[in-house]
């Protein structure tokens, strides 16, 4: 079957490589959509943290945001998967440990992440080996499209949710991104004003189009009292600056992963009584994503601006948007093409 291999920092190919054969309680997936992510990115740059911590090395096939139907179930999976339209968990825990066996799999120690750590394949690819135990069976109202962002729209309700927003809550995300982009659907959803922080003024133009109240950048930016802060930007300065605008008693959301540390003064936290949250991970949200894409509380499908096939990846990773994209900030790709 045909992947795409990162086989160095910003050397890569799309090669033949061996389809997946499921082991025992494994099913195999025929991908159908994939997402790009940042993560990806990083792994295609070399700046990723888990390649200098040993936990990844070159080759390696990324992609962790997918969606398929089951070709293929191993022993001790029920064959009734097979035909199935389903997408997964990309925190596969070891099953064993404190941590997985009080449904933290996610922060396992030695847990494995599709397409990320640990050397388990990604899904940019024809193919993918998959666990059962990490499989959600998507309705038919879920296309290929929105099955594709369950992964990072688990990631953007769990923000949301950790924020805790209350009846006419008022909150800022930092970062229209993907993620934030879709923890601001998930807030609409709940009634809340909802206001964003970017950079750019095309990104903040396509955040409006999505019905937030305000679209913002820094030094635009309403003094207004924000009852919770999500995080989901890129920059070292931002941690800080979310702290600094959060009414006091009130929560901020970390999301967002700089490539430099982040610092943020806990005396500030301390004297204004505020909860921080960190999100690592989109697995216990992913049920949830899947119901309000189902329902069609949230549509995550205006996000992507294009589909492409594993050929046009690397120039996606490297900065490169497609020709004739779309203003979302999302690139799919469909491994058939």
């Amino acid at each position: 079957m045909r992947a795409f291999v990162v086989t160095g920092p910003r050397r890569f190919a799309v090669q033949d490589v061996e389809p997946p054969v499921p082991a025992p309680g494994q099913v195999v997936v025929d991908v159908e959509r994939a997402g790009v992510c940042g993560t990806d990115a990083e792994f295609f740059s070399g700046d990723m943290d888990y390649l200098r911590e040993g936990q990844a090395g070159y080759p390696m096939r990324i992609g962790h945001e997918w969606c398929g139907s089951v070709s293929a179930v191993g022993e001790g999976v029920d064959a009734s998967w097979i035909g199935r339209r389903v997408t997964g968990d990309t925190m596969l825990g070891c099953g064993r440990c404190r941590r997985c066996r009080t449904g933290l799999q996610h922060v396992c120690e030695d847990r494995f992440e599709i397409g990320i750590r640990g050397g388990w394949p990604g899904a940019l690819a024809e193919q993918l080996p998959v666990p059962v135990t990490a499989l959600h069976a998507l309705p038919d109202t879920v296309d290929a499209v929105a099955g594709a962002m369950v992964e990072p729209g688990g990631n953007a309700l769990r923000a949301v949710e950790g924020a805790a927003l209350g009846p006419d809550a008022r909150v800022l995300v930092l970062g229209p991104g993907t993620i934030g982009l879709l923890a601001a659907r998930f807030a609409l959803a709940q009634g809340v004003e909802v206001h964003v922080m970017g950079l750019s003024e095309p990104s903040l133009d396509f955040a409006r189009t999505l019905g937030v109240h305000g679209a913002w950048t820094s030094e635009r930016l309403p003094d207004l009292p924000f009852d919770a802060v999500i995080d989901a930007a890129n920059s070292p300065a931002l941690p800080a600056r979310a702290l600094d605008l959060v009414e006091p008693g009130r929560r901020v959301v970390y999301i967002g992963l700089a490539s430099a540390p982040s610092t943020v003064d806990t005396r500030t936290m301390v004297l204004k009584d505020v909860t921080a949250v960190g999100v690592l991970s989109g697995s216990p949200g992913l049920a949830g994503a899947i119901e309000h894409y189902a329902s069609g509380t949230v549509d995550p499908r205006p996000l992507v601006a294009a589909t492409i096939g594993l050929d046009g990846v690397g120039d996606v990773l490297a900065g490169r948007r497609p020709t004739g994209s779309g203003p979302g900030p999302k690139i799919h790709v469909d491994p058939r093409l």
